[in-house]
């Protein structure tokens, strides 16, 4: 059997590849595997458990509760709510478990679990390691020792989560919205409620798209990976911005009063320079990945501001940021964590802070945003190719030294080689997009030429 936890948790198809057995089973195993490492040790142990709109996530969440309910665990059922809420609501509530159901911003079918431990931070890989051969250790047969009467778990809904977490969002304001048309993207998905209350009692005047979840139709054309609607609605309400999320709202991409695109990188440099300016900004830091653009590195650069870059992937941000206490990072996907208010990305409170800067400084986000200059960037999949000699193949060397001799000090080639498939990526950056273009498509043959 592969690994079933990904760098995101448990995923697949609901109902095939997580089934209603898998998720009960993890949650055995989950309470079984801290109870052993001493987590719940002295008190009865509490989990919070939350999801997002999906239709799978109720019978989903039905068998989590009762994995974990039947392994001893009482269980706070917040409901639907954004992934970093229940993080939140596990540190706020010192409980020691967090566990999500949402599959971010996949498809209506697809469905995950996330774990959280205790302070609501992403559980370690040698514990979802050791969650995993027990899991399957008791799939195949090995019977669990189950507690009776009084030792069996409590259930309840906790529905003051909901205040509680727009609570948090609101104190993390260095200012309100007053004065701002908004309109909200909310991919009809978790954060459908929570988000335009958080900016409604902010001070915003809000126009919401996307916020009426059926639980079938999650990031169906619409939310951060389906900007259209938002770009078109921005215009027609003549907003100041718009803000979209994706199904578990733990990105958050934006809309200038123009209807332009404002990626993670130009939302992270936006942040940046208003954290330095209440030194907030530790360090004077951010973390992004190798992904980011080039223009995001320039602008930092120029601003004084240092750029940590680490491989692709928000958890090598998050390790990153919290080995070394920096405050800010993301990736240009819109997964932004800002670590003083979240242990994983949150897409509202990077909305929140996006507008809090427009309207604390009266400039458009557009105005703000220009601080950095996108470069072209061209991103080839090269399939079929022996990935594994990328570092080593002296001929790719010499194409890529040629590439970056060519493009100098504006342009970036990336040579990665893809995690999951047999292909390499390869992304090239140019002042000019025609050059990029031409950059991309030497590299590609070059690539094929030595690895193929």
């Amino acid at each position: 059997m592969g690994r079933l936890f990904g760098t995101d948790g448990v995923r697949g198809v609901a109902n095939a590849d997580l089934t209603a057995e898998m998720a009960l089973g993890l949650s055995v195993a989950a309470a079984h595997v801290l109870a052993e490492a001493g987590t719940f040790e002295g008190h009865r142990p509490t989990a919070v458990v939350g999801r997002d709109p999906r239709a799978s996530g109720e019978f989903l969440e039905a068998a989590v509760v009762a994995g974990l309910a039947s392994a001893g665990v009482d269980v706070l059922r917040v409901g639907v709510l954004p992934t970093p809420a229940v993080a939140h609501l596990t540190g706020a509530l010192g409980a020691d478990l967090g566990v999500m159901l949402s599959a971010s911003h996949n498809a209506m079918p697809d469905n995950g679990i996330k774990f959280f431990a205790r302070g609501g931070h992403k559980l370690a890989d040698d514990l979802e390691d050791r969650i995993e051969k027990v899991y399957e250790e008791h799939r195949t047969g090995a019977p669990w020792e189950r507690p009776t009467g009084a030792g069996v778990g409590r259930v309840r809904d906790y529905d003051e989560g909901f205040d509680q977490y727009v609570a948090h969002l609101l104190g993390a304001l260095p200012n309100r919205l007053d004065g701002l048309r908004i309109v909200l993207d909310e991919a009809h998905g978790a954060a459908s409620r929570v988000s335009p209350v958080a900016f409604e009692r902010a001070g915003a005047e809000v126009v919401t798209i996307g916020a009426e979840p059926d639980g079938l139709n999650i990031n169906d054309g619409c939310g951060s990976t389906h900007l259209d609607k938002l770009k078109a609605a921005v215009i027609e309400h003549g907003a100041h911005l718009g803000i979209a999320h994706d199904g578990d709202a733990d990105r958050c991409l934006a809309v200038d009063h123009t209807g332009d695109e404002v990626d993670g990188d130009q939302i992270l440099a936006v942040l940046a320079l208003a954290m330095r300016e209440r030194s907030a900004l530790r360090s004077d830091t951010v973390v992004a990945t190798v992904m980011s653009n080039l223009g995001f590195k320039l602008a930092m650069e120029r601003e004084g501001i240092h750029l940590v870059q680490t491989a692709v992937g928000d958890r090598y941000v998050l390790e990153e940021m919290k080995e070394k206490d920096y405050a800010l990072g993301g990736e240009q996907s819109g997964h932004v964590i800002i670590l003083d208010h979240a242990t994983t990305g949150d897409g509202t409170l990077t909305g929140l802070l996006l507008a809090a800067r427009v309207a604390g400084t009266g400039r458009t986000l557009r105005d703000l945003a220009s601080v950095m200059e996108r470069l072209p960037q061209v991103l080839v999949n090269v399939p079929d190719v022996d990935k594994s000699r990328v570092k080593t193949s002296a001929d790719l060397a010499a194409a890529v030294g040629e590439a970056e001799r060519e493009l100098g000090e504006t342009g970036r080639v990336l040579l990665r080689p893809s995690g999951t498939e047999p292909l390499v990526r390869v992304m090239v950056e140019a002042a000019d997009i025609e050059q990029a273009r031409t950059v991309a498509g030497r590299l590609a043959d070059a690539v094929k030429s030595a690895l193929g």
